[in-house]
């Protein structure tokens, strides 16, 4: 239990003249702020977002809910390599907040959440001010470890990881446009757990893709830090070995220890690779509000929930989704888990806030669509069901399965799950 002098303790981090405990500055909200009670939402991806919308449909517009985002528009990371590969542009990834403001009544304040305080349950804002609220729902996403790759810090404009998609995404596009004819892209894929992790296989085939029609003489080379593919693994050995038979390397037990920035070469333990391209995705944790608010962290990475609630452990009233997260076995940090986790989440709150005890039984899916070029694709899907003995998700057994073989059916499936999704989400 985060008592509050470990809460005090935590604070340390934070800038100066920004501790929690003074009196705010600006109040936008008191504890309780509607009938049904007010749930503050932090972070607009696919778990946040999801989790605003539901709240108030699936209370019937009883609980007031605020959501806070940074960003003034949703731009998807699934389908973003897309973009990458030429095939579909920002605009394609983009969607508006609208719909949650006009339709379902949220409240969307855009600014930055510079701290929790999990006793007095409020929130301080970068911009100013305090908002209160009886549970709130974190969904930071991850932020990376550059410090964990020498060198990279510092230089993410020169070498990007484009793991979060927007000004990132247009970058390594724009730099591989500019690659000439004949020279190397080089990517690399950290340890897992890392955010989607067929993400950087689909990446290395999509920029194959473009490589083939347009620089037919240049290179991918695949620098994977695991032992092996990490997802569809047979799927993107066939798509290596026969579609791009002469243009993907793929080495795996390959971490980079240090980049040289100014000659874009990546420095292994026994060897270096020097690129024209070099697209670096740092080892990963959860969001930074997450580590500041001092929630239990599992290997100093990510978050220990309670899964029943979603409850980070020892801190109630917070529920933590998405990427944040420790997974349980077999679960993928993708997006459609941590729309998965929101109404999980969801669901236990509005019990939690009419004084019943939540779900005991419930049940997750998720299904990841990856391109091997422009228009075929592959999928992995899965079921998870609450195990009350382990007190975790487990994966259930014949549940899901993958692709047999890659197909531009499923290229049009998955173009319709992205919309779908995103309706789900924000419509």
């Amino acid at each position: 239990m985060l008592n509050r002098r470990g809460f005090i303790k935590s604070l340390s981090v934070l800038a100066a003249g920004t501790s929690l405990i003074g009196p705010p500055r600006t109040s936008l909200a008191g504890t309780g702020g509607g009938k049904g009670g007010h749930v503050v939402v932090i972070g607009g991806g696919y778990g946040g977002a999801t989790a605003a919308k539901y709240l108030r449909m699936w209370s019937q517009g009883k609980v007031a809910v605020t959501l806070i985002e940074r960003n003034p528009r949703f731009i998807s990371c699934p389908i973003s390599n897309l973009v990458i590969g030429g095939v579909k542009t920002m605009a394609d990834i983009t969607v508006g907040y609208d719909g949650l403001k006009s339709t379902w009544g949220v409240k969307i304040i855009q600014d930055d959440v510079i701290g929790i305080d999990p006793i007095e349950r409020r929130v301080r804002l970068a911009q100013g001010g305090t908002i209160g609220y009886d549970r709130a729902v974190l969904a930071p996403g991850i932020d990376f470890m550059f410090d964990e790759v020498g060198g990279l810090a510092g230089h993410t404009e020169r070498i990007p990881h484009a793991w979060k998609a927007g000004a990132q995404t247009v970058l390594l596009r724009k730099q591989l446009e500019a690659m000439p004819d004949g020279g190397v892209y080089a990517i690399q894929i950290p340890k897992a757990p890392y955010r989607c992790p067929p993400g950087p296989y689909e990446r290395a085939c999509l920029v194959a893709d473009y490589f083939k029609t347009a620089k037919p003489k240049s290179k991918v080379i695949i620098l994977d830090a695991n032992d092996d593919i990490q997802s569809k693994k047979g799927l993107f050995l066939h798509a290596f070995n026969s579609t791009y038979q002469n243009i993907i390397e793929y080495r795996p037990n390959s971490a980079i220890l240090e980049v040289d920035a100014n000659n874009r070469v990546a420095k292994l333990e026994f060897d270096e690779v020097k690129a024209d391209v070099l697209n670096v995705i740092p080892p990963m944790r959860a969001g930074d509000i997450a580590v500041r608010t001092g929630l239990p962290l599992i290997n100093d990475r990510w978050v220990d929930v309670d899964w029943l609630t979603m409850e980070a452990k020892g801190v109630p009233g917070l529920h933590v989704l998405g990427d944040a997260i420790f997974p349980a076995p077999t679960m993928p940090k993708s997006g459609h888990m941590a729309n998965q986790h929101a109404k999980v989440a969801t669901a236990a709150i509005l019990n939690l806030l009419a004084n019943k005890a939540p779900n005991p039984t419930p049940v997750l899916m998720n299904t990841c669509y990856s391109f091997v070029d422009s228009k075929n694709a592959i999928h992995v899907a899965s079921v998870h069901q609450y195990d009350a003995e382990k007190r975790i998700f487990m994966p259930v057994d014949g549940a899901g399965g993958v692709s047999a073989a890659a197909s531009e059916l499923e290229g049009q499936y998955a173009l319709g799950w992205a919309k779908n999704i995103w309706a789900d989400m924000l419509a």
